[in-house]
């Protein structure tokens, strides 16, 4: 029986021959990631009557989402965490400026082709760039996965996504997912798992592949997939915490849904508040003023973007008005960005150089926004009240995007400075 990914994979991890959609299975993660939502879930675990966590070597928990501590609150959450890590002898912790939990997974050789990632974060799915089956869960799903080192899964109807040729010079991942979502909807994936094919996808860097798995959140995936090739590969070599095993769908799998895109038929594209699927081409909002803008996220935080927008920058000052913050999305990333002199470029030009972390991304700080403002981001959400004030407005777009348009104040294509 040839299956997708998402049906072979939990098949293998619950023990089957194989699966179909809409069956539930109960696998055993090969990765439990938690960040700053580790205490409260300790709460809740301990409510279950919990001691011990099944197994510590399973766990992967972050410091990230307001690090370092922005109040008191924060900070006591942060205390909580420590204090956990230590208790239950985990090791694959990473404490205040280490960054962001999808982006260290990754560069720590965590998520690993072959392998089940399960997070207490929406975008788990990011796991997906390096071969991996990631899916976000829920705190109480995350607490009975410390208890008792297993949960139940729904195996997905599957996607395929084919992307064929070329993305042109200046167009990226970003604009590919914004176009996709725009067309399907933010619901158009929904508990789906989502798998991209095609030349256009297999020419990526990994760093641009790794927006496709982290954007389909928005679009309600469950799960999604790039094939691993030689690209994901090397990167492991020295890297890899295990040994691992490369998982394909076979030929000839079901998909409930299949699309296919010409990749040099991509524009940059935008997407306009306050849902992430309100998608037009950039040519469409060019001229639209902005106070704030930002660069960073799991999403678009890597050495690549912040490349990106320091050749965008590179000479040219932030416009009176605007403020362009950068938080690059590990220390990883700041070090070698330091060392390539874009942070000297971003400095520079007047931009804000922040600690690795999420940031203002999810509204908690290092750049809430005023009322009235609006903001353009390389993030992954736009809802109304996501970046921490309801009456604002938030734009998302790539990386070259946004430095352009701190550079002019307003919604700029790159080409026209």
């Amino acid at each position: 029986m040839s299956q997708t990914f998402a049906e072979k994979m939990l098949a293998r991890k619950a023990g089957l021959s194989h699966t179909v959609p809409c069956q539930i299975v109960e696998i055993t993660p090969d990765v439990a990631l938690s960040h700053d939502n580790t205490a409260p879930i300790y709460g809740i675990f301990q409510r279950m009557g919990g001691e011990q966590v099944f197994d510590p070597v399973m766990h992967a928990i972050f410091i990230d989402h307001a690090a370092p501590a922005p109040t008191t609150k924060h900070a006591e959450n942060h205390r909580i965490i420590r204090e956990f890590v230590d208790e239950q002898g985990i090791e694959n912790f990473f404490d205040v400026g280490r960054g962001i939990c999808h982006q260290v997974l990754v560069e720590e050789g965590l998520a690993l082709p072959g392998e089940v990632v399960l997070g207490s974060d929406s975008h788990t799915p990011h796991a997906g760039v390096m071969g991996a089956f990631g899916a976000g869960i829920g705190r109480s799903e995350m607490a009975s996965i410390w208890a008792v080192g297993s949960l139940w899964l729904r195996v997905p109807e599957s996607m395929k996504i084919t992307v064929s040729s070329q993305l042109d010079p200046g167009v990226t991942a970003k604009d590919l997912a914004l176009k996709v979502i725009g067309d399907l909807g933010a619901d158009g994936a929904l508990y789906m798992s989502v798998e991209w094919h095609g030349e256009a996808i297999q020419s990526l860097d990994l760093s641009q592949r790794a927006t496709l798995p982290n954007m389909m959140a928005e679009m309600g995936a469950k799960n999604s997939f790039i094939p691993p090739d030689e690209k994901v590969i090397a990167f492991l070599d020295g890297r890899a915490k295990r040994p691992f095993e490369l998982v394909y769908p076979d030929p000839g799998a079901h998909y409930a849904q299949s699309y296919s895109y010409d990749a040099a038929a991509i524009e940059p594209m935008i997407a306009r508040p306050h849902t992430v699927d309100n998608v037009l081409p950039l040519s469409e909002v060019v001229g639209t003023r902005v106070q704030q803008a930002f660069l960073g996220t799991c999403t678009n935080g890597r050495l690549e973007d912040l490349a990106a927008a320091a050749e965008v920058l590179a000479g040219h000052k932030i416009a009176p008005g605007t403020r362009l913050l950068v938080i690059p999305a590990s220390s990883q990333v700041y070090l070698e960005a330091l060392k390539a002199g874009y942070i000297e470029t971003f400095l520079e030009a007047g931009a804000v150089v922040e600690s690795p972390g999420c940031g203002p991304c999810m509204g908690n700080h290092m750049g809430v926004p005023a009322v009235g403002e609006v903001s353009i981001s390389t993030a992954n959400r736009n809802f109304r009240g996501r970046m921490g004030t309801k009456e604002s407005d938030i734009y998302l777009a790539s990386p070259a995007v946004v430095a352009a348009t701190a550079v002019v104040g307003s919604i700029t294509h790159p080409k026209d400075l």
